[in-house]
């Protein structure tokens, strides 16, 4: 009876962690939402900016903006965008390692790499494997702002000015749907005017009060911290998104696990109800 009572044991501790998974699928699930409705709203000022961005790349501007000009590119500068939490699946995994291929194939071309970590996941990673971090921050919430993130991002701009990197990119997760997230490397700077919209002719524009130094340099630092603000946000969506289905699975896997151990106990305890039995059939024939 001791084999029935540690499997009715068992079966009782792996109920209590499947009610914890269901209610932590839940509870991703609304964040999830409320991610994605986060991701939604930002959608709009970036493609805005980008659109005003584009235009001045492609004029014949009074003032090349140094984030415009493209260079030769010895110094590579990577944001890299994981979460704080664990329990989402491969999210985190498959997003360091395709930025690790990424730094591998720069630094075989000759090139010297610098990092700025977004989440305790990514700090702890190169902890361990090392790197030129330049900046970090970590627990950002579920509901980040953009303000937290304008120092980690100045110190990327301002390494790109003082030319100690040529290239910057954002590493990060990009929501597809509820059941897919991909990793996704996007080039930051120098900036990468978008080829949807073809320019029949070149014009510039009138900078009023401030010349075009000013304007310029304001925008597109607004642009760098709006497409790092939009890929955090779009990275938390991601991870509520493969916590919810983590969480799922590990549900129904406790179901499948438990159905089983169920069938095992029933079998072990008729079989020692049988064995009593016979111990008495067996006992009383003596008699």
């Amino acid at each position: 009876m001791a084999v029935v009572k540690e499997i009715r044991t068992k079966i009782h501790s792996i109920k209590s962690t499947q009610k914890i998974t269901r209610a932590m699928e839940m509870v991703a699930a609304s964040k999830m939402r409320k991610a994605q409705d986060r991701m939604h709203r930002a959608v709009p000022y970036a493609k805005k900016i980008l659109d005003v961005i584009s235009r001045l790349a492609k004029s014949h501007t009074e003032y090349q903006h140094p984030f415009l000009e493209t260079r030769e590119i010895k110094r590579v500068g990577f944001i890299i965008v994981t979460s704080d939490r664990g329990l989402c699946g491969g999210l985190n995994t498959n997003l360091l390692k395709r930025t690790i291929r990424e730094i591998k194939e720069w630094k075989e071309k000759g090139a010297e790499i610098s990092l700025c970590l977004v989440g305790t996941k990514a700090e702890s990673f190169f902890k361990r494997m090392g790197g030129n971090v330049l900046g970090h921050i970590s627990h950002l919430g579920d509901a980040p702002t953009v303000d937290v993130l304008v120092g980690v991002v100045k110190v990327m701009l301002d390494a790109y000015l003082h030319q100690r990197i040529d290239a910057l990119f954002l590493c990060s997760n990009e929501f597809i749907n509820t059941m897919r997230q991909e990793p996704r490397v996007q080039q930051v700077l120098p900036l990468v005017p978008s080829e949807e919209e073809k320019v029949q002719h070149y014009w510039d524009y009138l900078y009023e009060p401030d010349n075009a130094k000013v304007l310029l340099d304001k925008l597109l630092r607004r642009y760098i911290e709006s497409q790092v603000y939009r890929g955090v946000i779009e990275n938390i969506a991601c991870e509520q998104a493969a916590r919810m289905l983590a969480m799922k699975n590990a549900t129904d896997n406790a179901a499948e696990f438990i159905e089983s151990l169920e069938l095992v106990y029933h079998k072990v305890r008729q079989s020692a109800i049988t064995r009593e039995l016979s111990e008495i059939v067996a006992g009383a024939s003596v008699v």
